[in-house]
């Protein structure tokens, strides 16, 4: 079984036609999946879907792009969220600097207050970053936020800052950049990463592998960035479905 650790069914892209997007999931052998919500819109939307499928848990948060929007209700709804049972992670979190709809300082507080707050709850957190390699490691380390770890979400940092992640407690989870043809760095990061510190995601409809890379991307294809990694690290594909599914489910603390 394969376990996607980070989807956005609750985007509008799958308004039509999530149910089937699921069983094609599950055909493939996807046997879990995290919905992210990121903004009060996709939170409700994901609250929905755990809600309708046993295969779906959750993970609430607030986007980095949209910090400026965040407001002290929202931290507390998040905190009222954290205690129900398929919301396993807070996020995603973190910065982005591609974008300049939210003030970098905006987004550091934001970030801060969500770390806090994971160590509140006793939550993991789900990390986004954008351009922000050196200010993301600094606030995981002034927060502490190893008391509580998470996950590098679709990681497409260096080998050395994959290890500082790790010394924080924290997995690094690949996507479909691994599988692209001139993306040496995810590649890299594979083949360098422990196996007991390794997950796999889609960020569908984001970032769909090769070769269907510029298309609508799906749970489903969380199978060829398993079959990548485990050409990459030398070792079968059973093994990392196997290895990076125990992972995902010994951080989110999932009985099976």
């Amino acid at each position: 079984m394969l376990f996607d650790t980070h989807v956005h069914l609750n985007a509008e892209q799958f308004t039509d036609d999530v149910e089937e997007v699921i069983s094609r999931a599950k055909a493939a052998g996807v046997g879990h999946m995290v919905v992210v919500g990121f903004d009060e819109l996709t939170i409700n939307k994901a609250l929905e879907l755990i809600e309708r499928y046993d295969e779906l848990y959750a993970a609430v948060g607030w986007h980095p792009v949209d910090a400026i929007d965040m407001t002290d209700d929202h931290l507390n709804w998040l905190e009222s969220l954290a205690s129900h049972p398929k919301i396993v992670a807070l996020g995603e979190m973190g910065l982005d600097y591609h974008w300049d709809k939210s003030p970098k300082d905006i987004q550091k507080e934001v970030f801060r207050k969500q770390i806090q707050l994971a160590k509140k709850v006793k939550l993991p957190i789900i990390i986004h970053n954008r351009d922000a390699d050196q200010d993301i490691v600094t606030i995981l380390k002034e927060e502490q936020a190893n008391e509580v770890g998470g996950i590098m979400h679709c990681f497409g940092g260096s080998v050395e800052i994959a290890r500082e992640c790790l010394d924080m407690n924290f997995y690094i989870s690949l996507g479909g950049p691994v599988t692209f043809k001139n993306a040496k760095r995810p590649k890299q990061v594979a083949k360098e990463i422990p196996m007991d510190r390794l997950l796999i995601e889609t960020d569908c409809p984001y970032l769909a592998p090769h070769p269907y890379r510029g298309k609508r991307n799906e749970p489903a294809y969380v199978k060829l960035v398993a079959e990548q990694i485990a050409e990459l690290k030398e070792v079968s594909f059973e093994e990392i479905s196997r290895q990076t599914t125990a992972n995902a489910i010994r951080l989110f603390g999932i009985n099976r």
